[in-house]
């Protein structure tokens, strides 16, 4: 078996290995483990990240007085178990499936109940896990990404005409603009999208610095606002992470926005040295595990199977977590509202931080200022989901 270098983590965190976790060797950070007897919180990570993301919040949430596990979810890092085979079956990625990894995490430490946090991708796979399981996942903090509730089923419709599927014309419509553009979702479901970014022609290293700068409060062009509509002109509206020229890579599209050598040596929130675990990472594994998940959403496998849940909705202790710069909040139009509504039915409040890394998400969950924000909403969103129930 191949050595795996050591990873540059801080103080109180260890990095360890489980096995047996719904078929997979899943690599996991800790930190509180040194006292038993704690409440366990379990930190889930986006695309393209790691367990690693979670390195400067983990500490400050310990000192909290919690047992904290952050895993690398299937298809990534130091996990294993799954195969990045384009062609093979999306069912291992799915989203019940990726629940069962969850929850068979959280049962082999010893655990009947957790708190729950997730980041950009790892928000939904945290708020699928709250909604179909309760009774263990007793509140969760979603970031970056909100949940607007699970997919309908059509209703009343015993006396209507029979209806073919529904193509979703936007992406025709955003090919055919006079700039044509494509999702990124989309884009990151082609078969060249992992040889895109792993052999990238600034080298995977560069990549990622200008991704996650580009996608951070550092690039000035990030000014979010709610979109009117699910259509091809106000979708072209967001930036080019989320919405790509049609043709360009994402290698080519960050490319554009790389930050200058004195931005880098600059950077507090993510100096080289940390990026180059991500970078090496990344050019060990690829990152097709990750795109599967993609491709399960762009499948319409995610709304067929999760119909199951119709008319569920989110009913633990919740709250939402995101940055006034970033984009993920609104990316979706009218997901951000739905969520306060329907979505999740005891949302303790929605936080929109502002300034520095702290104003996206994604740099804030790197950034220590943030893990602070972060424990005192989680102390904060305690107390009151302590207060409710007890009044119930």
């Amino acid at each position: 078996m191949t050595t795996l270098p050591d990873i540059p983590l801080p103080a109180g965190i260890r990095s360890r290995y489980v096995d047996g976790i719904n078929g997979l060797r899943m690599h996991v950070l800790e930190a509180g483990f040194e006292t038993k007897g704690r409440p366990c919180i379990l930190l889930l990570h986006g695309f393209p990240e790691l367990a690693f993301s979670w390195r400067k919040v983990m500490p400050a949430l310990a000192a909290a007085g919690y047992h904290v596990l952050a895993p690398d979810q299937r298809g990534y890092g130091r996990t294993t178990g799954w195969t990045a085979d384009y062609d093979g079956d999306l069912a291992p990625f799915s989203l019940p499936n990726l629940v069962r990894d969850a929850l068979a995490l959280v049962s082999a430490f010893g655990y009947r109940q957790v708190d729950l946090a997730g980041h950009d991708f790892g928000s939904p796979v945290a708020a699928w896990c709250a909604l179909i399981r309760p009774d263990v996942f007793r509140s969760v903090t979603l970031m970056s990404a909100p949940f607007g509730g699970a997919p309908s089923l059509p209703f009343n419709t015993v006396d209507a005409p029979a209806q073919p599927a529904a193509e979703d014309p936007v992406h025709r419509e955003l090919a055919a603009l006079p700039r044509p553009r494509i999702h990124y979702h989309w884009y990151y479901s082609t078969r060249g999208a992992n040889d895109d970014m792993r052999h990238a022609p600034q080298g995977v290293h560069d990549f990622l610095r200008a991704y996650y700068h580009q996608k951070s409060a550092d690039w000035i062009d990030n000014k979010p606002y709610p979109m009117k509509s699910w259509a091809a002109d106000e979708l072209a509206k967001l930036p080019t992470y989320y919405v790509m020229d049609l043709g360009e890579t994402m290698a080519e599209t960050v490319a554009k926005e790389m930050p200058s050598p004195a931005a880098i040596a600059a950077n507090t929130w993510l100096p080289d040295s940390d990026l180059a675990y991500y970078s090496a990472e990344y050019r060990r594994t690829g990152f097709q595990g990750g795109l599967q998940w993609y491709r399960y959403v762009t499948s319409g496998m995610l709304n067929s199977e999760m119909q199951l849940f119709s008319g569920r909705s989110i009913d633990v202790p919740s709250c939402f977590i995101s940055g006034k710069q970033d984009w993920g909040t609104y990316q979706r139009p009218g997901v951000f509202e739905a969520m306060q509504g329907r979505g999740c039915t005891k949302m303790l409040g929605c936080h929109l931080v502002d300034g520095g890394p702290l104003g996206a998400a994604g740099a804030a969950r790197r950034s220590q200022p943030a893990a602070a924000e972060v424990s005192r909403r989680r102390r904060s969103g305690l107390r009151r989901r302590h207060r409710l129930v007890t009044r119930h």
